[in-house]
C-alpha cells in the first residue's frame, strides 16, 4: 500500500509540471482576451460633472450637434485675439462632448495646431481651458479624432512636470485615453520616452497625479504590443527599477484604509486603475517576477471588496484579477490568504457573476497547486460544499475550472475525494459525462473517486493526464 507522500509524489513528477504548464496557458490566454475587452475603457474629468468611465450610464448631457458653420465660427473665435476668445474655447468645450461636432472639428484645417498653440501659451486659463478641449477630444470612440491628435503627445508629456497638480492630472487622462484609442499613439509615445516621464511621475506626492499614472499605465501594459515594446520579457525597465510595484502598492494601501463608511461616488474610479495597473505589472505576460511581500495588500483588497461588492461590482472583477495574479506562483501569498483567514470571503464570491466564478476558482487552483499542506487547509475550510452546487451551473466554463480544482485537490489530498463522495459529489460528476467539453474530465475524477483511498495512484494517472490537457 502506498503511503500518503508516495502517492503524492508518484502523481506530482513530470505529469503534474505538464498540467501546471497547460493550465497556464489557458490562464494567459484568459488575460489577453481580458486586455482586449479592457482598451475600452476610457476616463473623463469635467469640472461640472462627476469623472465617470466611460460605458457606465450617468447624467451625461450632451449637446446637440453643430453644423460645419458654427463649427468653424468657433474656431475662428477661438483663433482671434479678442476678450471672447476664452468664452469662445469654453463654447467649444462644450461642443465637443457631441461625437459629429469633435469629427467636424477635426476635419477643419488648422483645428489641432489652433489648440496646441493655447495649450502651449504662457496664460494659464487659456491654456487649460484647450487641456480640457483636448481632453473632451481624447475621449472619443472614433480612430480619427484620436490620431488627429497625434501632434499634441510631445507636449502632454512635457506637461506632466508642470506647474499644476490639476493641469498634470488632465493631461495623464488625456494621454490615457489617447492610448487606449490608437496603435499609432502608443507608437509614437514610446520613443517620445513615455515610460521615463511616467517613471518619474511615481515620486509626486500628489494622490491625484500618482492615480491618473495609473491610469496611463494600466492602458499602456494591456496593449497587444506591450509584452514586445513596452515592458519586453527580457529587459530591466525603469518603470520597475524605479519602484512602480511598491508605489503603487503603498498608494492602493492608503486608499484603502481611508475608505469611510459611505464611501463617496467616484471613489471606485481612483482605485480601479490602481488595481489594474499592479495586477498587468504582475501578469506573467510581462516577465515581472513579484517583488512585493506585504500581506496588507490582501487586507486591503478585501476592504475594496467589501465596500464596492453592492454598488460597484465591476471592482470584484479587477480585485480577483490582482489576486488571481498575486497568488499565481508565489507561496507568500498563498499562505496569508489562508493564515489571514480570508477563504471564507473570497468563497462567497463564487456566486456573483460568471467572470468572478471562473476568477475564484482559478485562485483556490493557484493554492491548491503548492501541495499537499494547502490542499489540506482548504478541504478543512467549507470549500467542498460550495463547489458542488457550483458543478450543478450551466456554465462549462466555470464547471470546467471546478473540475480543475477537484482534479488538484484530489491529487494531493484524496481524503478529499473521499469526503466530496460522501456528500454527493459522485452524482454531480456523472451528469457532467454527456457535455464533450466536460466528459473527459468528470470522467478522470470518477475513476479517481471509484479507486479505494489506500490504492496505487499510478493507475488513473494517464486518464487524468489526457483528460486535463
Amino acid at each position: 500500500m502506498w503511503s500518503r507522500q508516495r502517492r503524492g509524489a508518484g502523481l506530482g513528477g513530470r505529469g503534474v509540471e505538464e498540467l501546471r504548464a497547460r493550465r497556464r496557458e489557458r490562464e494567459a490566454a484568459l488575460r489577453k482576451a481580458r486586455r482586449q475587452e479592457q482598451l475600452v475603457s476610457k476616463r473623463l474629468l469635467r469640472e461640472d460633472t462627476t469623472a465617470e468611465e466611460g460605458g457606465q450610464d450617468g447624467a451625461e448631457i450632451v449637446p446637440d450637434p453643430l453644423s460645419e458653420d458654427e463649427v468653424l465660427e468657433l474656431l475662428r473665435g477661438v483663433q482671434r485675439g479678442s476678450e471672447d476668445r476664452k468664452r469662445s474655447l469654453s463654447c467649444l468645450r462644450w461642443a465637443l462632448r457631441n461625437k459629429e461636432t469633435q469629427q467636424k472639428f477635426v476635419r477643419l484645417e488648422g483645428s489641432i495646431r489652433t489648440l496646441i498653440g493655447l495649450f502651449t501659451s504662457s496664460l494659464a486659463d487659456m491654456q487649460m481651458e484647450a487641456a480640457r478641449c483636448l481632453h473632451e477630444l481624447s475621449h472619443s470612440s472614433d480612430p480619427a479624432v484620436a490620431e488627429a491628435c497625434l501632434p499634441v503627445t510631445s507636449y502632454l508629456l512635457t506637461y506632466l512636470s508642470g506647474h499644476s497638480v490639476e493641469f498634470t492630472e488632465l493631461c495623464l487622462y488625456t494621454l490615457g485615453n489617447l492610448v487606449v484609442e490608437s496603435e499609432a499613439v502608443r507608437k509614437q509615445l514610446l520613443p517620445q520616452g513615455v515610460i521615463p516621464v511616467l517613471a518619474s511621475c511615481i515620486q509626486s506626492p500628489h494622490e491625484a497625479v500618482l492615480e491618473g499614472l495609473g491610469y496611463v499605465l494600466s492602458q499602456l501594459l494591456q496593449a497587444k504590443e506591450a509584452p514586445t515594446e513596452i515592458i519586453p520579457h527580457t529587459a530591466n525597465t525603469a518603470l520597475l527599477s524605479l519602484g512602480a510595484l511598491p508605489a503603487l502598492t503603498s498608494l492602493l494601501l492608503d486608499l484603502a484604509s481611508e475608505i469611510p463608511e459611505d464611501a463617496p461616488e467616484g471613489l471606485e474610479l481612483l482605485i480601479c486603475p490602481v488595481l489594474r495597473c499592479l495586477s498587468n505589472l504582475l501578469a506573467e505576460e510581462t516577465g515581472c517576477e513579484v517583488q512585493i511581500q506585504d500581506e496588507r495588500l490582501l487586507i486591503a483588497l478585501f476592504l475594496i471588496l467589501q465596500c464596492f461588492l453592492q454598488q460597484h461590482p465591476f471592482i470584484i472583477q479587477e480585485c480577483l484579477w490582482l489576486l488571481n495574479n498575486l497568488t499565481a506562483d508565489e507561496h507568500f501569498f498563498c499562505s496569508a490568504l489562508l493564515s489571514l483567514d480570508l477563504l471564507p470571503a473570497l468563497l462567497q464570491l463564487l456566486p456573483c457573476s460568471q467572470m468572478a466564478s471562473v476568477l475564484v476558482l482559478t485562485i483556490l487552483c493557484n493554492i491548491a497547486e503548492k501541495g499537499p499542506a494547502y490542499c489540506q487547509q482548504l478541504h478543512q475550510q467549507p470549500a467542498l460544499p460550495l463547489l458542488l452546487p457550483t458543478l450543478a451551473l450551466p456554465d462549462p466554463k466555470v464547471v470546467g475550472q471546478c473540475l480543475e480544482l477537484l482534479h488538484l485537490l484530489f491529487l494531493h489530498w484524496p481524503e478529499a475525494a473521499a469526503d466530496f463522495v460522501r456528500q454527493g459529489g459522485h452524482q454531480a460528476l456523472e451528469q457532467h459525462q454527456s457535455i464533450p467539453e466536460l466528459q473527459e474530465r468528470a470522467q478522470a475524477l470518477l475513476d479517481i473517486i471509484g479507486q479505494p483511498l489506500g490504492a496505487s495512484a499510478f493507475s488513473p494517472c494517464h486518464a487524468m493526464l489526457s483528460a486535463f490537457s
